[in-house]
């Protein structure tokens, strides 16, 4: 997850929601722009030759399996 706010914002929500994979945080907005992501939820997947795809919204178990596996070549 990115996040775009204050720190102590970013820090509450991890904790409220006990998300226990990698978190960024994202202030200046540096990952939202590579990826060019509008708002969240949102996807950003890169391929081992670097090939970046972006999925905007929510996915299902299916479709997520399927955009990893795109992106795994």
């Amino acid at each position: 997850m990115a996040w775009a706010g204050s720190e102590s914002s970013f820090e509450d929500f991890v904790d409220k929601h006990s998300l226990t994979f990698p978190q960024i945080s994202d202030d200046p907005g540096a990952v939202f722009q590579r990826f060019e992501v509008p708002g969240q939820p949102a996807f950003a997947f890169v391929a081992a030759d670097g090939a970046t795809t972006t999925q905007l919204g929510a996915v299902d178990e299916t479709t997520l399996d399927e955009l990893l596996a795109a992106a795994a070549g």
